[in-house]
């Protein structure tokens, strides 16, 4: 997008003037919102009046212990107190704590700087705050959603005339920032949101964000907004910003412009958080999937079918690898594979409730009068399938497994590459057991992940989601779930955090993170409790006794979307794929004489043995141009093959990395290659 200056010209002139005279004067509608703001603040504030201060317990995260007073002490002063630096957010007995909320009991206390996922996310969500104020305040702009992504901080907004400075932007948040504005968090209700928000858009587009009963509501300055997660105290906490593009934002069922622009950054609590970003942001364009992709010939998108990925024969390659190991881990432990429909009858949705809260995210067909909808998950039709038949104690527990394709309508603008699509795979399965069986089936499939991840290299840590505020069921049975899957986790020996509130509404959940070769996270792999789904199927089973039992669902990935592991695995191997997973395994070079043909011969013996294998016959090519060529397209291997390896049966062996393993018989190196592929092992030598 172009930039200008906004001193350059005389109309650039006048909207500075005009942005002036918008900072001095808040609109009507500015004023009235701050004016209730202060009205609930108050309200608020007499409502939840403390009792005078108790002593407080509080253990740290080096063991210990600090003396803190309830209703009082902050993690910020303690955080002061002991004398850390960097601290963006605590957390309290495993929950997420803002630095400027009191402590209310005794607690554990992890205090979590900006090198935390959460606390960038904290950074970030401050950021978004103070970057809408500034639209709001310094340019008259109409905000209408800030918020958070994985990569940084964004906010939707209107205005008339669009063309910013991003430069000019930066500066402005910079000097909010330096104002150290105080930044004040409510907790309202969906009444008390509509009267703080006449905007329908931005009234819409915050009931959309509602989680809960209520949603997080803050002010910073003149602006009031909605903020979905914690933030810091004051803006003084942020150091630096950089804004990063700005792009048209498509709502919700409205395939047309909507009007809004969506600027996107990053906040940075300093210039050395700063600087280590731009370093991060540098690798992680060498290793763009995306550019990965193209490169090595993998995959494509095209506009006759937006957000669905085209798999080049190289692509196919590693996709089906990956399925095929799935596969093989589930005939491992006793996961049968079922194949369902792709369309379905709404009347199958309304019945599993996802009609009434996912029928935007879906593509629907009509053949009068039906419609029909693609199917965005699989777990229905494995409700339908368990039902066909009364099912006996004897046969739980059910595992099945399902890689049908799964559709979404995702928001163009939410699509990128392979990591947000709307046609993609899952290595879905879902578990049917009785409650006494859930240990040992969460337990089993904590193994899975790990034997996985480990095949890739990952290291993880695992998050204890639990009941939200806004659960179905029995209180006594989500204890009793989140205990057993405490008990499964402590078993399983790696480190685990607790993070109360976040499950579903309808169970407990265990979510994955995974750490790739450059630090970045991400959540793959769910284990995921489900008590709806049975009682709005009646799925039932026969108990030992004779009585009808309500048996527990499993929901279970580990790779999570396939286009999108694909994308994460591109990324943390920096195209250069291990062995057992690329698409480009030997290249074959003949040298000198006649030896073409017996390099055609090697080629056709890895092709027959199922390796990827090529051969490169540019007779204008010299050897070191050939080698170079084949390192570059990230080949594992490169075979050189000349009179003497044609005499002896041999071939001169070299990796991708230019470390040559010498002349090896043929057979030997089959047999080599062959092993080193069994194994999934990540070793270039053999």
């Amino acid at each position: 997008m172009a930039r200008i200056d906004v001193g350059e010209n005389d109309d650039a002139k006048k909207i500075n003037a005009m942005r002036e005279r918008q900072k001095l004067h808040p609109s009507a509608g500015q004023l009235e919102r701050l004016q209730l703001f202060e009205t609930l603040k108050v309200m608020r504030s007499e409502r939840t009046k403390a009792a005078p201060g108790r002593d407080l317990s509080v253990r740290l995260a080096d063991g210990k212990t600090v003396k803190a007073l309830s209703g009082v002490t902050t993690p910020l002063q303690i955080a002061q107190n002991i004398r850390v630096k960097g601290a963006v957010v605590g957390r309290v007995n495993g929950e997420l704590w803002e630095l400027a909320r009191p402590l209310e009991a005794d607690c554990e206390l992890q205090l979590l700087g900006f090198e935390s996922l959460e606390g960038r996310q904290v950074v970030w969500q401050t950021g978004a705050c103070v970057l809408g104020g500034v639209m709001e305040t310094r340019y008259g702009a109409q905000v209408c959603r800030e918020g958070v992504s994985d990569t940084g901080l964004y906010v939707d907004y209107r205005l008339d005339n669009s063309a910013l400075s991003l430069e000019e932007v930066e500066e402005r948040c910079r000097e909010m920032a330096d104002l150290k504005l105080p930044i004040t968090k409510l907790e309202l209700n969906l009444q008390e949101l509509r009267e703080l928000f006449q905007d329908a858009l931005r009234l819409q587009l915050a009931e959309e964000q509602m989680q809960g009963p209520t949603i997080g509501v803050y002010r910073c300055g003149q602006s009031v907004g909605v903020c979905s997660g914690p933030i810091l105290p004051h803006t003084g906490f942020l150091r630096s910003f950089k804004m990063l593009q700005i792009s048209p934002v498509t709502l919700s069922g409205n395939t047309g412009l909507s009007g809004l622009l969506r600027m996107m950054g990053v906040s940075f609590p300093g210039e050395k958080e700063r600087e280590q970003w731009v370093r991060e942001q540098e690798e992680a364009r060498k290793r763009d999937h995306r550019r990965i992709g193209k490169d090595q010939e993998l995959f494509f998108f095209n506009d006759v079918s937006p957000g669905s990925c085209f798999f080049l024969p190289k692509g196919a390659h590693i996709y089906n690898t990956l399925t095929d190991f799935i596969k093989s881990e589930y005939r491992r432990r006793g996961f049968s594979e079922v194949v369902t429909p792709t369309l379905y009858s709404t009347s199958l949705w309304e019945r599993s409730g996802h009609w009434e809260h996912y029928s935007e995210n879906m593509f629907t067909v009509t053949c009068e009068p039906h419609t029909f909808a693609l199917k965005p998950m699989n777990c229905p039709a494995h409700c339908v399938m368990y039902e066909q038949r009364a099912r006996s104690w004897r046969e739980l527990p059910l595992r099945w497994a399902d890689f049908g394709a799964l559709h979404r309508n995702e928001h163009s603008g939410a699509l990128g590459g392979l990591t947000r699509v709307r046609r993609f795979c899952q290595d879905d399965a879902h578990i049917f057991c009785t409650p006494d069986q859930l240990e040992e089936e969460i337990t089993a499939c904590l193994d899975f992940v790990r034997s996985v991840y480990l095949v890739f290299g990952f290291t993880f840590h695992c998050l204890l989601s639990t009941r939200p505020s806004s659960y179905l069921g029995e209180a006594a049975l989500w204890d009793s779930a989140e205990q057993q899957l405490e008990k499964s986790l402590q078993h399983f020996g790696e480190r685990w955090e607790l993070n109360p509130g976040d499950g579903a509404f309808y169970g407990p959940k265990i979510d994955i993170q995974i750490r790739d070769a450059i630090g970045r996270q991400h959540q793959c792999a769910t284990i995921q409790l489900d008590f709806q789904l049975p009682i709005r199927f009646n799925l039932q089973y026969v108990g030992p006794d004779g009585g009808m039992y309500r048996p527990v669902m499993v929901h279970r990935a580990v790779l999570g979307s396939l286009e999108r592991m694909i994308a994460i695995l591109a990324e943390n191997f920096g195209g250069k794929w291990p062995l057992w997973l690329s698409p480009a395994q030997v290249m074959v070079l003949p040298v000198g004489g006649d030896s073409e043909q017996y390099g055609r011969k090697v080629v056709h013996r890895l092709k027959e043995a199922g390796f990827m294998a090529d051969i490169d016959d540019d007779h204008g090519a010299t050897l070191n141009r050939k080698v170079r060529s084949a390192q570059l397209a990230q080949y594992n291997y490169i075979f050189v093959v000349g009179e003497k390896e044609q005499g002896s049966g041999t071939v001169s062996v070299r990796t991708r990395g230019g470390k040559q393993l010498g002349q090896r018989s043929l057979e030997d190196v089959m047999t080599s290659l062959m092993e080193l592929r069994g194994s999934r092992s990540n070793r270039d030598e053999f």
